[in-house]
């Protein structure tokens, strides 16, 4: 009896339950493309009766096709508690709050707003799809979508694939408050590489995640771009050298100038240039200036030439004082660097090699030329020499000079070297009881002067000389002392005066005039002898002539004294002779000379006793002359 009133209880309470309307399926908040299908669900259990649905809080029917609806209707199976709200096409009329409504039951589902997204239409690339742009040049490339793209896109610039950055996103909106368009800018500065090049400019939302692309292509307008080669790049001086200038430009090139280290080439045209090279082009490149309607570009390069050294500094002379370090320096330019040695002036030992030169500790050995030398390039040309002088100031040197012998009462010098660096203060001659540096002073006068360029090895020198006027014998035997002092130091020597004696001078005047006086005798002679000779001689042709040979000894003549002629002090033995034989014997006669010891003799000839004869006695001798010492 209980079970089957548990039982009663329990069908009673489930068939009230049962009989309670509720929602099954509700529905929720939708995305709809604009011109799609766009269904929104409703399920209502345990409810039979009507059901409608809302729009924005208005009420569409409860007509399931529901009349002035034309996109809308209610599907599904009513039995079953289904009824879904389907539209299509979407519009943007369509974005508003809907509910399902089971009126008769008093039941309302949640709200479900429905969204309508409009898919951006392609944007538009300004100056597309061709942009003319100017290298070097900043520009800016503006993308603009307009309409009621739902919701705002995103506009993306990509070249190649890739996405391109630097970009600037700007919008505009109605009064409305929607969106009238959107722009995005791309701001670059092309170069002449992006000539051609392909821009995509994409916008893209939610309502169409693959986006629309618009492509735009850039065509460039560059100034021109230039190469510069030169051939052969590595030269001799003096070899023949190509340039060739060749320029890529839009629009196309109008121009070439050419210049060297920033000088133009005068009558150069053309994208070639040829030339000889010299030393000039290591350091001033050539360069090719290109020009076109937008701009100009230049390009320089510089040639490997190969010269010989030319000299760039030369050494200075140097003045140290003994003891100090000296140096030289020269510069000499040569591709390759030329080779650099120092050598004394007149030695071929190398001291040094390279641009200086340095003496430690010098002394006064150490002074004159120094040479600083390079050897001749690769082409033979260049090189040479350049010479320095070093200057060693030390105490002066003095040195005594050759100085005449000088006669008793007689004038005198006395002459001595100087070699000063620095110039010395004074230079003083000094003797017992006396001292003199210029001018005069009694008997004594001094003067100095430079010495001759030949003198000054060592280098700056002087040369002082002492006068003496009326020599005394005291000047013979004394000493006299030539001395110098500069700042650093004193030198000096001394200097004897040589005696000449008068004698000797004399005597060879004396023997000098003696000779010629008895040469003189002799012609005079000869010739009155031969005058009367000539005029005598018919009258005697027939007699023979006596001659007495000279060095004879005396004795008593065969003939008698009536043929005998001549000095009883100097006679000889007679000799018949004829004519001819007087001729040669005058002649033996007039063979006077005695070439020793420079005597001159004329040996007398005995002629015949007859008062017309041509020939006397005759036996000179010149007079003695003083022997030389």
């Amino acid at each position: 009896m209980l079970v089957p009133a548990l039982l009663l209880l329990l069908f009673c309470l489930r068939g009230h339950a049962g009989l309670s309307p509720h929602f099954l399926q509700q529905p929720d908040d939708l995305v709809a493309l604009l011109g799609d299908e766009a269904r929104l669900p409703c399920a209502l259990g345990e409810y039979w009766g009507l059901v409608q649905w809302t729009k924005d809080g208005l009420a569409l029917g409860g007509e399931r096709d529901l009349p002035g609806w034309s996109r809308y209707w209610i599907s599904g199976n009513a039995a079953s508690g289904q009824h879904d709200l389907y539209i299509r096409p979407v519009e943007l009329e369509d974005q508003a709050s809907y509910e399902c409504q089971a009126t008769q039951a008093g039941l309302r589902s949640r709200p479900a707003q429905l969204h309508v997204l409009v898919p951006p239409e392609a944007p538009q690339v300004l100056g597309g799809p061709f942009v003319s742009l100017v290298a070097g040049v900043p520009a800016n490339l503006i993308c603009r979508s307009r309409g009621d793209a739902r919701p705002t896109p995103e506009l993306l610039w990509f070249r190649d694939g890739i996405r391109l950055d630097g970009t600037t996103f700007h919008q505009t909106l109605l009064k409305e408050g929607t969106t009238a368009s959107v722009e995005s800018i791309l701001s670059l500065t092309p170069s002449s590489h992006d000539d051609g090049a392909t821009l995509v400019c994409r916008a893209r939302s939610q309502a169409l995640p693959s986006g629309k692309d618009t492509a735009i292509t850039l065509s460039l307008q560059y100034p021109p771009v230039v190469t510069l080669s030169a051939e052969p790049q590595t030269v001799l001086e003096g070899e023949k050298v190509t340039f060739l200038c060749q320029a890529t430009a839009q629009p196309p090139v109008t121009g070439y100038r050419w210049a060297k280290g920033g000088s133009p080439v005068l009558g150069a045209r053309g994208p070639m240039l040829e030339v000889v090279a010299d030393a000039s082009f290591l350091t001033e490149p050539v360069s090719c200036e290109v020009s076109n309607a937008v701009g100009s570009a230049n390009r320089s390069t510089a040639l490997d030439v190969q010269f010989g050294p030319i000299l760039q500094a030369r050494p200075e002379p140097m003045s140290v004082d003994v003891g100090e370090d000296a140096s030289f320096s020269c510069a000499w330019r040569g591709n390759p660097l030329p080779r650099v040695t120092w050598t004394r002036s007149g030695d071929a030992q190398v001291l040094s090699s390279g641009p200086t030169l340095r003496l430690p500790s010098v002394g006064p050995e150490d002074a004159g030329d120094y040479v600083c030398r390079a050897e001749p390039g690769l082409s033979g040309l260049g090189g040479g020499a350049a010479e320095a002088k070093l200057t060693v100031n030390a105490p002066p040197i003095v040195t005594a000079l050759h100085s005449a012998p000088a006669f008793l009462r007689g004038p005198a010098r006395l002459q001595c070297l100087v070699f000063a660096s620095p110039a010395p203060d004074a230079v003083v001659w000094s003797w017992d009881g006396g001292f003199l540096a210029a001018g005069s002073q009694g008997r004594f006068l001094v003067e100095t002067f430079p010495a001759p360029e030949g003198r000054q090895e060592q280098g700056p020198a002087l040369i002082s000389v002492l006068h003496i006027s009326g020599t005394q014998e005291s000047d013979f035997s004394r000493g006299f002392n030539c001395s110098a002092r500069n700042r650093l130091g004193e030198g000096g020597t001394q200097v004897s005066l040589g005696r000449r004696d008068l004698l000797p001078t004399v005597r060879i005047v004396a023997g000098a005039a003696a000779a010629a006086m008895t040469l003189l005798m002799g012609i005079i002679g000869v010739t009155l002898c031969c005058w009367r000779h000539g005029k005598a001689s018919a009258s005697f042709s027939k007699q023979k002539n006596l001659v007495r040979l000279p060095g004879s000894s005396d004795g008593p003549s065969p003939r008698g004294p009536e043929e005998e002629t001549g000095s009883g002090e100097d006679r000889g033995p007679i000799v018949h002779t004829d004519h001819s034989d007087l001729v040669l014997d005058e002649e033996g006669a007039l063979e006077t000379k005695d070439p020793t010891n420079g005597y001159y003799k004329v040996r007398g000839v005995s002629p015949p006793a007859s008062p017309d004869s041509c020939m006397t006695p005759l036996q000179m001798k010149s007079p003695g002359i003083f022997d030389l010492p």
